[in-house]
């Protein structure tokens, strides 16, 4: 695939540390999420490899060349901040003059209008949009210049559900072109949804890196329930299979050690005269993987 960013020991300190030691990589045509609380360093890592901010140590390379060029800037599209758009202008407009900064041609912007959802609103005033529609429109001005890296800092932040989702679909699409795209967030939920990969931050520290389905990939575990829940417990502590078995009100809940499926574990109940009234597998998600890390 390639690596499009390479990240070492890079750390910021300002009266205290922002940015403590991290160091990630980015590989071609992935999306990866910076996740962490608010405080937590994402901000800053961003700003220091788009050179807005000045690190104290640590070295990163864009596509194979150390630190961050005029050329490289050109590569890459980001919304760091609120989108700075003129209030009284049209969405057109304001791409217009977004064009002319960038040197992109004005052919360019009902391309990415499009992408966005925006082109039927192209003529509207700034003013009169919507806040995910005012988003959206930032991510439009970031795709002029053709990006081969889409850097997004909490691109769904204020939204309402439906504004959301909307972002959602876009980057999903995006990432579908073969852009590469880095998003700071600090909501689970969407870093699952939308993330092939993830770096997790907790106070300037990351304290994992890699995909999201590596940091998922528990075997799960049951929500169990039986008439008698002394012998139900008794039983499955004996098949030596669970990692961990806890009770929950009625039900009991098993941590997988060795993977087994449910039909499996129901015919070995019903063989020992148990008979479940529930049985549920899950997966642990994201969330709870996350807090696990920051625990420890």
């Amino acid at each position: 695939m390639g690596t499009v960013l390479s990240v070492r020991n890079l750390t910021k300190k300002f009266k205290r540390i922002a940015v403590n030691n991290i160091s990630f990589d980015v590989e071609k045509g992935n999306v990866y999420g910076l996740l962490g609380p608010n405080g937590s360093g994402k901000s800053t890592t961003f700003g220091m490899l788009l050179t807005t901010i000045n690190p104290t140590s640590g070295n990163w390379s864009w596509f194979g060349e150390s630190g961050t060029s005029a050329d490289t800037l050109k590569k890459i599209g980001a919304i760091i901040e609120q989108p700075n758009f003129y209030p009284y202008l049209s969405a057109e407009k304001n791409l217009k003059i977004v064009a002319e900064i960038k040197g992109t041609p004005h052919s360019e912007i009902d391309k990415v209008l499009d992408v966005v959802g925006l082109l039927e609103r192209k003529k509207d005033a700034f003013q009169t949009y919507s806040l995910g529609m005012k988003q959206r429109l930032a991510i439009a001005s970031a795709l002029l210049n053709n990006p081969r890296v889409l850097i997004l800092d909490e691109p769904t932040n204020g939204l309402d559900p439906e504004g959301i989702i909307q972002i959602r679909e876009i980057i999903s699409n995006i990432a579908k072109q073969g852009i590469t795209i880095i998003i700071a967030s600090h909501l689970l939920d969407e870093i699952e949804k939308i993330c092939s990969h993830v770096i997790v931050l907790k106070e300037g520290t990351a304290i994992y890196s890699g995909s999201v389905d590596e940091m998922t990939n528990s075997k799960g575990f049951f929500e169990l329930k039986a008439d008698d829940s002394e012998l139900l417990m008794k039983t499955l502590q004996n098949l030596n299979i669970f990692s961990n078995l806890k009770t929950d009100g009625n039900l009991i809940i098993a941590g997988i050690d060795q993977d087994i499926s449910a039909s499996e574990l129901n015919k070995k109940m019903a063989e020992k005269g148990i008979y479940l009234s529930q049985l549920v597998k899950k997966k642990q998600s994201l969330e709870t993987q996350f807090l696990e890390l920051v625990k420890k």
